[in-house]
């Protein structure tokens, strides 16, 4: 017979994987589910290896995620459960902007959060881009943009702030450092694709 303390472990699990298989876990979100995490993240990693998903926990910025846990050489692929998503050329733009203003954030110190309203953020693109018919549509269409990449996780709107917008710390765990440093190389490429495309975002 399982034990109160066995019962209470496992309700705790459950909760935890059903937190991240819905989406990032947040510890300013959900303290109580944080505190699960923390307190059984081996059992989670155990449970999570067996469906081909890593856990990515980061315990002094706040969030955890689940991804696909890279393949060794010679073993079977498994089916993908956290699907790969291609990111048009202006959302995978506005998130290296955005990275890069996160970077320059940390760089200077002081508060923790770094919030930019929208002419902020439409100010972004407009610094990177040429001239012309493209700048004056990726400007037109930087709401559809933002609510993207709100969806996505790495912006949230400040309902209290109107017209503000606060850049996750999760956005470090997407756009790494070393993609960072070669920021100038790809945005070339970029400028090349201002035509159309799509850029391949992160998982």
């Amino acid at each position: 017979m399982e034990s109160t303390q066995d019962l209470s472990h496992a309700v705790g699990l459950s909760r935890v994987l059903v937190g991240l298989m819905k989406g990032v876990v947040y510890r300013e979100g959900d303290a109580p589910l944080w505190q699960d995490l923390l307190a059984l993240q081996a059992r989670v990693r155990d449970h999570v290896a067996v469906l081909g998903l890593e856990l990515i926990l980061d315990e002094s910025e706040g969030y955890a995620f689940l991804r696909t846990r890279p393949g060794n050489e010679g073993e079977p692929e498994l089916p993908r459960l956290v699907q790969r998503r291609a990111l048009s050329f202006p959302v995978s733009l506005l998130l290296a902007l955005l990275r890069k203003k996160l970077a320059e954030f940390d760089a200077g110190g002081g508060d923790t959060r770094l919030i930019l309203a929208r002419d902020e953020i439409v100010e972004l693109i407009r610094v990177f881009l040429p001239a012309g018919s493209n700048e004056a549509r990726l400007i037109d269409q930087v709401d559809t943009h933002i609510n993207k990449i709100i969806e996505l996780g790495f912006l949230r709107r400040l309902k209290a702030q109107g017209g503000e917008f606060e850049v996750r710390r999760l956005l470090k765990a997407f756009v790494d450092a070393q993609w960072l440093a070669e920021f100038d190389q790809r945005l070339a490429a970029y400028r090349a694709q201002l035509g159309g495309g799509e850029a391949e975002g992160a998982e």
